[in-house]
């Protein structure tokens, strides 16, 4: 077992990883109970039998070799699920490109959605993985033989099964629609914590100037507040409670404390004293604080029967080319090509669009029409 929890060991592991065309990666982490992540393990393999456990916690290690590595893209990074793992090391500034998401890489490949790393590994490799420490509390010191050894394999394997998945996708002609992918997983975008930008991720229910600033001033608040005392964002404030109060804009203690969403007290805490005033601050002048948001231009919602028809659709296409029906489209996606043959979704872009996208327009107009084959769906060509 390597344990690495010194710069000289770490700078020749880094040396080995620095040849290889690619390397396997995985994180051990604990955020619980803060904002941020706290790093605890790094897991990297050359192959499955040179790899090794970096120990971030270890006094005086300095991570820059290895955060070298994910910033050299001649490397490929593989990662399952990798988006957690990414978040950690892009707020080391070290974004790991190339990558290759394993999970996702699965869908393409016949696997369902979202299959667990555990499963992969046993249809795969033919192996059981260990699963004895999935629980362990990896920020305490001194780990035990057993718990790095759980650490170790999640990399080991995966530098095996990287390449029977790569070579099944390459056979089937849809490595590049798993590449394609990959950009999204690497966007920076994705990973924004800055407070100003906290209020998009969300989804405001009114645009009336004295909402939308109630809202997105509670919004950015809180992720300056979590920020700030490092707690879940649903530690400050639930989501529903940010809608309740640019609704109600409450800017004295006993308005807070008659919300349902609030916690009981808050108002009078320090944390409530602080939002109403800022509260008090935007609702002085809504129109100066709001965002200019256009209401939707489709207020109706989509057809119930023409969703449905697309679902079936999207289910067939799914079973016959043994594609994750979530990796083709989303049940929103199906409700904006109900509502529009140009909607601009990515299920209407590129090999999506040639797998499904164009089916569900004639679907829409009548040109195919789906019939059932035994237990198999297929799509027929209806003739003029």
């Amino acid at each position: 077992m390597t344990l690495i929890t010194t710069n000289d060991a770490l700078i020749a592991f880094c040396d080995r990883l620095a040849k290889a065309p690619y390397i396997t990666v995985d994180t051990e982490f604990m955020r619980e109970t803060t904002y941020w992540p706290k790093l605890c393990l790094i897991q990297a393999a050359v192959s499955p039998s040179d790899a090794a456990i970096i120990d971030p916690m270890a006094e005086g290690l300095d991570l820059e070799p290895f955060l070298d590595i994910l910033r050299d893209e001649s490397i490929l990074k593989v990662f399952h699920a990798a988006r957690q793992d990414v978040e950690i090391f892009n707020k080391l500034g070290a974004m790991p490109r190339p990558l290759f998401d394993t999970q996702v890489a699965a869908m393409a490949a016949g696997f369902g959605d979202q299959v667990s790393y555990e499963q992969l590994v046993r249809q795969m490799l033919r192996q059981e993985l260990d699963k004895g420490s999935r629980f362990t509390d990896w920020a305490r010191r001194p780990l035990s033989e057993a718990q790095l050894t759980y650490a170790l394999g999640d990399v080991t394997h995966l530098s095996a099964l990287y390449p029977k998945l790569r070579d099944r996708l390459q056979k089937e002609g849809r490595l590049d629609w798993v590449m394609s992918e990959m950009g999204a997983v690497t966007d920076p975008a994705l990973y924004d914590t800055s407070p100003e930008n906290a209020w998009k991720r969300l989804k405001p229910k009114k645009f009336n100037a004295k909402y939308l600033a109630g809202f997105v001033a509670t919004a950015v608040w809180r992720e300056r507040a979590a920020q700030e005392r490092d707690q879940p964002r649903g530690r400050i404030l639930k989501d529903e409670a940010i809608d309740e109060i640019a609704v109600q804009t409450p800017t004295d203690p006993d308005a807070f404390n008659r919300l349902r969403s609030v916690p009981k007290g808050f108002g009078g805490s320090r944390l409530g004293l602080e939002l109403a005033a800022e509260l008090k601050r935007v609702l002085a002048d809504p129109e100066a604080h709001a965002p200019k948001l256009e209401r939707p231009a489709n207020s109706q919602p989509a057809p119930p029967s023409v969703v449905e028809l697309l679902k079936v659709l999207l289910k067939a296409k799914s079973d016959n080319a043994g594609v994750a029906a979530k990796l083709i489209a989303t049940v929103s996606d199906l409700e904006k090509i109900a509502l529009n043959d140009n909607a601009d979704i990515e299920a209407m872009k590129g090999w999506r669009r040639e797998l499904f996208g164009e089916d569900a327009l004639k679907l829409k107009k009548g040109e195919i029409a789906l019939v059932l084959n035994g237990a198999r769906v297929e799509v027929v060509e209806i003739e003029g």
